[in-house]
């Protein structure tokens, strides 16, 4: 069984599988979905602190948490220390995660323009105030997520710089900023990051089925794993991967009728939580289409529909006839 238990900080967790946050795509309602299919630890969408700080916080926070989505993290991103600190010590006091982790990865030009996500490696100084500042001042347990550097002792500086700052857990990217989202996940440079450090390293980036999830874990010797864009619309890839790490067998699936499934259960608890009007909602149901045969018309058809009651009983009739 290559399925272990993973600690992150004072938490023992059944197993090693995390969501990573995403913006737009991580509200509670999806994280809840996944939690169901077996996903491990889930991590909220990015909160910048400064916006924490200075604008509506009961919007920016609206449906962060409760007591089904446990355990759960908080994504901060921001570069100063000070703010990050204090937006930090907010959602501890308020929400009580089982971690927070700090954004360190993020390459969208509009967050490194203000210095902030995969910006901040480029400064080391800073990356050790912001960590250390945060581990001083929190009783949470500190994780970090980054990106490769272009050359793997750049990284692996980042990397002991983090371990010496207070990371309690780090969760590498492996492809630069730069690369965006192109090219292949380096699981070498992740491999050897996880054999310079003594804390938990998760494995990220192009762990997309069964096989690249084992093949991840096995040839980084990493911690864990995070799967990110391949569970956007696909919540149940999550219970594909356990299954197979659990026992070495692939489960079979009908993946029309799954996430067409999925996508009424989705519906289900963002009604349930508040968030159907806080969601694109077209977007949504555009990924929970995607790749599935003969399901061309029908993003066709989602892209012309304008509310969301429309694209809810689109969907439902998919699902029907597709049944």
């Amino acid at each position: 069984m290559k399925l272990k238990k993973l600690t992150i900080g004072r938490t023992e967790l059944p197993g090693n599988l995390l969501l990573a946050p995403m913006a737009d795509v991580t509200n509670l309602a999806f994280r809840l979905l996944c939690r169901q299919y077996g996903a491990d630890l889930t991590y909220t969408e990015m909160i910048n602190a400064d916006a924490l700080l200075n604008e509506n916080r009961k919007a920016i926070m609206k449906g962060l948490a409760t007591a089904e989505d446990r355990p759960f993290g908080v994504q901060i991103v921001g570069n100063s220390p000070e703010s990050l600190r204090e937006a930090a010590l907010f959602v501890e006091e308020e929400y009580g995660p089982e971690v927070i982790d700090v954004n360190m990865g993020c390459p969208a030009k509009c967050i490194i323009r203000t210095g902030c996500g995969s910006a901040l490696l480029r400064s080391p100084e800073l990356v050790y105030r912001i960590v250390s500042g945060l581990v001083d001042a929190l009783e949470t347990p500190v994780s970090v997520k980054i990106r490769i550097l272009e050359r793997e002792e750049e990284s692996l500086e980042i990397a002991r710089l983090l371990e010496a700052a207070g990371a309690s857990t780090l969760t590498v990217h492996g492809r630069t900023a730069g690369q965006m989202y192109s090219g292949n996940s380096d699981l070498r440079q992740i491999r050897a990051i996880k054999n310079e450090l003594s804390i938990p390293v998760i494995a990220n980036g192009d762990i997309r089925d069964e096989e690249s999830a084992e093949n991840a874990l096995e040839f980084t010797g990493c911690d864990g794993i995070m799967v990110g864009r391949a569970a956007m619309g696909n919540p149940f890839i999550f219970r594909r991967i356990r299954h197979y790490l659990e026992t070495g067998e692939k489960l079979e699936t009908d993946p029309q009728a799954q996430q067409f499934g999925d996508f009424e259960a989705y519906i289900t608890l963002l009604e349930e939580h508040g968030l159907l009007s806080s969601i694109n909602l077209r977007m949504h149901a555009q990924w929970f289409t995607k790749g599935l045969h003969g399901s061309r018309h029908i993003r066709e058809k989602i892209s012309s529909l304008k509310d969301a009651n429309s694209i809810i009983e689109l969907m439902k009739t998919s699902c029907k006839e597709k049944a």
